[in-house]
């Protein structure tokens, strides 16, 4: 199951999953809502038993602090923090039962690292990096993991926005602008879609079983935790 799977980062994970011949479910906004809880309990009850959870639905704005709404706050907070909430409390129980699942939430380096003009999405993918630690600690010798991926900047509809507001607000060209966001890390690039799902897959395999808790970093070595 991954959520906002529609496009960019999920689409690229649910395809991976596909061509390892997994059955998958990858829904948009308009299937299910992570954001409403009773819209999420009824599009798992469809589903039954989940092995792997992927939590990838995300939103993000950019502005300073003091210009930022409450409205995009909460936004933020409902999809990046309290969706993957919602969708990991749906699936724990069955994975317990059978003693084996895996929940691997797409957070951010921002869920490690604080950046300019990204309170809410900062603030939200700390929250999430949070949620994953405290579920692993639940889960902790069950068989079932709970780890993040956490990327630099990938090339998604997302990004392109983030690109469109620097040249905006600075009147850089498309190839500077990008150029700004992928110096925010040592890799020096964007990441492509795929290299998120290759991690992604990693942690969900059966024989990464000892790894629980954890976030992976993508970002070239900016930050090592």
């Amino acid at each position: 199951m991954v959520t906002g799977g529609t496009r960019g980062i999920g689409a690229a994970i649910a395809e991976w999953f596909r061509r390892a011949g997994d059955t998958v479910y990858a829904p948009g906004r308009a299937e299910c809502d992570v954001t409403d809880e009773a819209a999420v309990h009824a599009y798992f009850a469809k589903l039954g038993l989940v092995d792997v959870l992927v939590n990838n639905a995300g939103v993000s704005s950019s502005a300073p602090l003091a210009k930022t709404t409450v409205h995009d706050w909460h936004d933020q907070f409902e999809v990046n923090a309290t969706g993957a909430f919602l969708c990991t409390r749906e699936v724990l129980p069955g994975m317990r039962q059978r003693d084996h699942g895996r929940v691997v939430t797409v957070a951010s380096t921002a869920g490690h690292a604080g950046f300019r003009y990204t309170a809410g999405y900062t603030a939200s993918k700390h929250a999430a990096v949070g949620l994953t630690r405290a579920v692993a600690a639940e889960v902790a010798g069950s068989g079932v993991t709970a780890n993040a991926v956490c990327p630099a900047f990938v090339r998604t509809d997302m990004t392109a926005e983030s690109v469109a507001r620097i040249r905006a607000r600075t009147g850089r060209n498309e190839t500077e602008a990008e150029a700004a966001l992928a110096a925010a890390a040592p890799l020096g690039r964007l990441l492509e879609p795929r290299e998120v799902a290759y991690a992604v897959a990693f942690l969900a395999a059966r024989e990464t079983a000892a790894i629980n808790g954890q976030t992976l970093v993508l970002d070239g070595g900016g930050i090592q935790r």
